[in-house]
């Protein structure tokens, strides 16, 4: 791989915007060029320049076949690991991939390892340490089960398990993961200080918990459920042995429980963060009903905000508060009525600061009945529409409504308390 010949080199560099499928059908007249790698690295630096713009300014660097920069972390995702993996004289990767959560990682530490059983990766990465300067990681081609079992303690061991089977198959499931970190847990927590696990988005944060709990030696002390762009990307849970867990204990009714913190965090393409945090108990049987009691504010009534009269506001959480799932949460913490349990939109009399999502005035409420949706959408003819809860899909309700996409309208279709199918005709706010 370090001995690519000056031809092929050049070809990338002059064909690096280029349409890699047209570039695959013309092929190239020049023999010298290795037509294979080209197209690989043509293919890879575009998707890193979307996912990965600091290093696809570099050069460079190599990049792996299409399935390992799919799977790869994002620089947004990857800086925010680093920025919980605290530090300290060494962390070792079990699964490097194509290294992006180890390198970002690796400057907050004096040694990392990077470990991987692909020695095609390997070579990518041992090349990719060198073109960013990183003079403190060692990459080691070996299984990942295979080196925790001889390694030195570490204070940080991350695992991202790879997330597809034999045959190549989607899998969701820790125990189904490569490798099992369920049966690997209770050597991991006397290896290092600290176990960051990335685990699927897909996983519910509940089960994944009581799930690493249950292996007995280890207790989560953290979860991050990550968010790019309103699409959640990652589930990450800080993991420490039971007995150096840090954290406050408070009583329960099963006894003294550990105070758990969730972390939900949006990662915006401005650079910034949506950010919401609370607490929840860790225990091997957690559910939501137990950790959110339902609480509505005390002094906001659902009707009087919904009245024609009424200046209200509508709120849709980011894609990592619905994760979560702390609806309750959020009403008692902005005073915000839920529309109705299901359906996860928040109103309030009032503009809040700080609300992890999207904030829209709300001009007009109308029921489906076709008088009062004439009247409510008059001059009306693009709209962005979400449906939450309710008996029709985005396209059906577009068709019945005969409204055109976009434009600065934002219809909600949800159902109310009390009040069944409801549309919130809004702007949006900021």
């Amino acid at each position: 791989m370090g001995q690519t010949n000056q031809a092929t080199l050049d070809f990338i560099r002059q064909h690096v915007q280029a349409d890699v499928r047209q570039l695959a059908l013309q092929g190239c007249k020049n023999p010298e060029v290795d037509m294979t790698y080209a197209l690989q690295q043509i293919a890879g630096r575009q998707t890193a320049a979307e996912k990965l713009p600091g290093w696809a300014a570099i050069d460079g660097i190599v990049y792996p076949p299409h399935l390992s920069m799919e799977q790869c972390s994002s620089e947004q995702t990857a800086r925010y690991k680093a920025s919980i993996a605290g530090g300290g004289r060494l962390m070792v990767d079990l699964t490097g991939g194509f290294g992006v959560d180890c390198f970002t990682m690796s400057a907050r530490f004096e040694q990392a390892v990077y470990v991987e059983r692909q020695p095609q990766l390997c070579a990518v990465s041992s090349e990719n340490t060198k073109a960013l300067g990183l003079k403190n990681v060692t990459v080691v081609c070996a299984d990942g089960a295979d080196y925790l079992h001889q390694m030195e303690h570490a204070d940080l061991i991350f695992v991202d398990p790879a997330r597809r089977d034999e045959h190549g198959a989607r899998t969701y499931g820790i125990a189904d993961c490569t490798p099992n970190v369920l049966e690997l847990m209770e050597e991991l927590v006397t290896k290092a200080r600290r176990i960051l696990l990335k685990l699927s988005p897909m996983l519910d944060w509940r089960k994944a918990v009581a799930d690493i709990e249950a292996t007995g030696g280890a207790r989560v002390v953290r979860v991050h459920i990550v968010s790019v762009s309103n699409e959640c990307k990652e589930l990450l849970l800080e993991v420490e042995g039971r007995e150096k867990a840090t954290g406050r204990r408070v009583s329960g009714t099963e006894g003294n429980v550990m105070q758990m913190p969730v972390v939900c965090v949006n990662c915006l393409s401005d650079g910034t963060e949506e950010r919401f945090a609370f607490d929840a108990s860790s225990s091997s049987n957690i559910s939501l009903s137990s950790l959110l009691s339902p609480l509505s504010p005390s002094n906001i009534s659902l009707s009087s905000l919904l009245s024609p009269l009424s200046s209200s506001f509508l709120y849709e959480p980011n894609a990592s508060v619905m994760k979560a799932g702390c609806f309750d949460e959020i009403s008692r913490r902005f005073q915000m009525c839920q529309l109705e349990r299901n359906s996860h939109l928040f109103v309030s009399d009032r503009a809040v600061d700080g609300f992890p999502g999207r904030c829209f005035m709300i001009e007009r409420v109308t029921s489906m009945n076709k008088r009062e949706l004439k009247a409510a959408l008059a001059g009306v003819t693009h709209a962005n529409i979400a449906v939450r809860n309710f008996p029709l899909t985005v396209a059906d309700l577009r068709k019945r409504l005969k409204l055109k996409d976009g434009g600065e309208v934002y219809i909600f279709a949800a159902t109310v308390e009390e009040k069944g199918h409801q549309l919130f005709i809004c702007r949006k706010i900021g």
